[in-house]
């Protein structure tokens, strides 16, 4: 591969269709690594069958790397080089949320809301410099009503700007809506 590699954004909302849309992109490839950011709890069963139908709908030929930990999403990336398959990282508002969860972050405190910021920018360099080709997926939340609570507006809040700047470093960023794809770059 000579140059930079394509990276995609794919955004939407909940059961928009993104992760499908996503895997599409993809589907030429013969092998791929898909990057879980979910954290799997043994007594949440819908989270569980949740997972499994994204595990099920995977060639057998792509492996997946389970990156749950708000660090662990940026070393997978920054050790991928450029000889590697394609790697879909599905999806940053589950990696987010994590990120939240471990700083303590839902109450606004100035520390660790410095501890998000970092993660965040740590995750940034290491999308920009993935050598390989990258497909990213990640929730569209700022299309609704002002969220009630201190902390969806939180969330809506961190997870736009993290998705405004991957929009950045990226050569295709689509939109889905109602499962169809809107390319908007």
């Amino acid at each position: 591969m000579t140059g930079r590699a394509r990276r995609a954004l794919v955004l939407g909302g909940a059961r928009s269709g993104k992760s499908a849309h996503a895997e599409g992109l993809l589907s030429g490839s013969a092998a791929a690594t898909y990057v879980a950011t979910a954290r799997r709890d043994p007594d949440d069963a819908e989270w569980n069958e949740r997972i499994a139908e994204h595990v099920a709908r995977r060639p057998e030929s792509w492996r997946t790397v389970e990156a749950p930990s708000p660090g662990d999403l940026a070393a997978f990336l920054r050790s991928v080089d450029e000889s590697e398959p394609p790697v879909l990282v599905d999806d940053l508002a589950t990696w987010l949320t994590g990120v939240l969860d471990d700083a303590g972050a839902w109450e606004r405190d100035r520390a660790a809301l410095r501890d998000v910021a970092e993660h965040r920018a740590e995750l940034l360099r290491a999308c920009g410099s993935c050598q390989a080709e990258l497909v990213v997926v990640s929730a569209e939340v700022g299309l609704g009503v002002v969220p009630a609570t201190r902390s969806a507006r939180l969330f809506r809040d961190e997870l736009g700007a993290l998705n405004a700047a991957l929009a950045e470093l990226c050569d295709e960023v689509s939109l889905l809506v109602a499962g169809m794809p809107l390319r908007l770059r």
